[in-house]
C-alpha cells in the first residue's frame, strides 16, 4: 500500500535497463546499435567516459599555458617588430581607448576559457563525488559550457582577419604568433572534453 504522504516512485529508463538516445531522447532496448528515429549511435552510459573528459581537459590546459605566455600577434611597423601576448593586447587596446574591444577580447580569451576549465572539472567531479547542487542546475551548467565553447575562437578569428588584411610589406605587417595555434588547440581540446562528457551521468548520480 502506497504512503499518501510520499511522492510516487517513477521508474526511469536507466532503472528499467533501457538506453536513451543522447540526440533525440528516444528510448531503445539494450543491444540496439543505432537510434531508429535519428540514426545516432547508441551507447550506454559509463564512468569510463570520464577518462576521456579528463584527458582532453588536461591537454587543453597544457596548451593554454603557452597560449598566454607566447605572443599572439607579431606586428612589423616601419621595420620594427612588436610582439603582443593576449593580456598584452588587452592592455594595448585599453591604452588606445578601445575599452569595449579590450573587454570582449579579455572575456573571450581569458574569462571564458578559465571558466570552462573550472566548469568541466566540477561536472566531472560531481558525478563521482556526490554534490548538493541539483541535477537540473548541473545539466544547465553543461548546456552553457557546450554553447559558449564555440565563441572562445573569437580571438583566433581576429588574428586571422588582421593577418590577411594588414600586409603592407615594409610599412606594416601583422603575422600570427605561436600562441594563436596553442590557443586554437586549447579551445578545440576543451570542446572535445565537453562533448565527451555524458550528461546522463548527472541524472544517474541523482538516482
Amino acid at each position: 500500500m502506497e504512503n499518501p504522504g510520499r511522492p510516487p516512485q517513477i521508474l526511469t529508463a536507466h532503472q528499467a535497463g533501457l538506453i536513451g538516445c543522447t540526440q533525440c531522447g528516444k528510448v531503445h532496448v539494450p543491444g540496439t546499435a543505432r537510434c531508429s528515429r535519428c540514426g545516432a549511435p547508441l551507447a550506454p552510459r559509463s564512468l569510463a567516459s570520464l577518462q576521456r573528459v579528463w584527458a582532453w581537459l588536461f591537454a587543453g590546459l597544457v596548451v593554454y599555458v603557452p597560449a598566454n605566455l607566447y605572443p599572439m600577434l607579431r606586428t612589423t611597423q616601419l621595420g620594427r617588430e612588436y610582439d603582443n601576448t593576449i593580456f598584452g593586447g588587452v592592455i594595448e587596446l585599453m591604452h588606445h581607448g578601445d575599452a569595449g574591444i579590450a573587454l570582449i577580447v579579455f572575456t573571450a580569451s581569458i574569462i571564458i576559457p578559465v571558466s570552462k576549465f573550472i566548469a568541466i572539472s566540477y561536472l566531472a567531479l560531481s558525478v563521482s563525488r556526490h554534490v548538493r547542487l541539483p541535477a537540473h542546475r548541473r545539466h544547465l551548467l553543461y548546456e552553457v559550457v557546450e554553447f559558449i565553447g564555440r565563441w572562445s575562437m573569437i580571438d583566433v578569428f581576429v588574428v586571422a582577419i588582421l593577418s590577411s588584411l594588414v600586409q603592407l610589406d615594409f610599412a606594416a605587417t601583422i603575422r600570427p604568433g605561436i600562441a594563436a595555434a596553442s590557443f586554437a588547440l586549447s579551445v578545440a581540446f576543451t570542446m572535445l572534453s565537453a562533448l565527451s562528457f555524458d550528461p546522463r551521468l548527472i541524472w544517474d548520480d541523482t538516482e
